[in-house]
Parts: structure tokens; C-alpha cells; sequence
């Protein structure tokens, strides 16, 4: 049988909500300068390197298919971070055509747009082989290597 909270239980409840969205709150209040990407490279998954390269974007949009340029500005194992020409909304799935130094050819991987800002985009890598993969964590190292 499950208990029901009495007043006591919900009111310690309460009080350890708004606690924490006080701690919350103190933790960003410093972070006003920073921009929204900034704010977000805390919590990433694994760092971003300097990468200038050109991107091709291709994507469904408005029942047809299209694609777009742009230049890469970072990458890191799980995403990469473009300049593009086109016009993108969060959580679209795009395929980008990535070339990468190491490699002859370039790499083409599906991702969701997971940040907007202008004409600043973030992705997230989707599908990967384990060869792109294994492609991509090489040139991170090598570009580790070179900062």
C-alpha cells in the first residue's frame, strides 16, 4: 500500500525545490556574458576543436530536397559546429558532407541540428559507422595535437 504525503512531507518537498532553483540560479547568474553556445559547451560530451573546413548540408524541406554551404568552425566526437548559407530549425535531420584532414574523401553522416543562433549552427552526429567513427576520433586527436 502506498503512503500518502501529509502536509509536512509536501511542504519539505517544496522547500527542497526552491532550493535547488536558487542553486540553479546562482550557478548561471555569472554566466550572463556568456553566450547561450558557451553555456552549452559545459555540458558537452567530449571537447570541440578548431576545424575550418567547407560543409555541404543537404535536407527535406517544403516537400523537396535541398542542400546549402558553409564552413565548419569546430568538431569533436559527437558533433560539429558550422557557418552555413542556408536556413535550418532545431531538431532537423540533415546529411553532411564533411571533409576532414587525414582522409581522401569526405565523410558523409546524417545529424540533427541541436543548436541555432544567425547563421551559427550545432550538430549532433546521428549515424556513424564504426569507421567514420574511428576516422573522426583520429582527426580530433590529430587536431588536439595542433592546438
Amino acid at each position: 500500500m502506498q503512503r500518502v504525503p501529509d502536509r509536512t512531507d509536501l511542504s519539505a518537498m517544496a522547500k527542497a525545490k526552491e532550493e535547488k532553483k536558487a542553486r540553479a540560479a546562482a550557478a548561471t547568474a555569472g554566466d550572463s556574458t556568456k553566450s547561450s553556445a558557451d553555456r552549452f559547451a559545459l555540458k558537452r560530451r567530449y571537447p570541440r576543436f578548431t576545424l575550418d573546413a567547407r560543409v555541404q548540408v543537404k535536407m527535406f524541406q517544403d516537400g523537396e530536397f535541398k542542400s546549402c554551404w558553409g564552413r565548419s568552425t569546430e568538431i569533436g566526437q559527437d558533433g560539429i559546429g558550422a557557418t552555413l548559407t542556408g536556413n535550418l530549425t532545431t531538431g532537423e535531420i540533415v546529411t553532411l558532407e564533411i571533409p576532414l584532414p587525414l582522409t581522401p574523401y569526405p565523410i558523409k553522416v546524417r545529424a540533427i541540428v541541436r543548436f541555432c543562433q544567425g547563421l551559427r549552427y550545432g550538430f549532433e552526429f546521428l549515424t556513424m559507422n564504426e569507421s567514420q567513427r574511428d576516422t573522426v576520433r583520429r582527426v580530433c586527436q590529430y587536431l588536439a595535437s595542433r592546438q
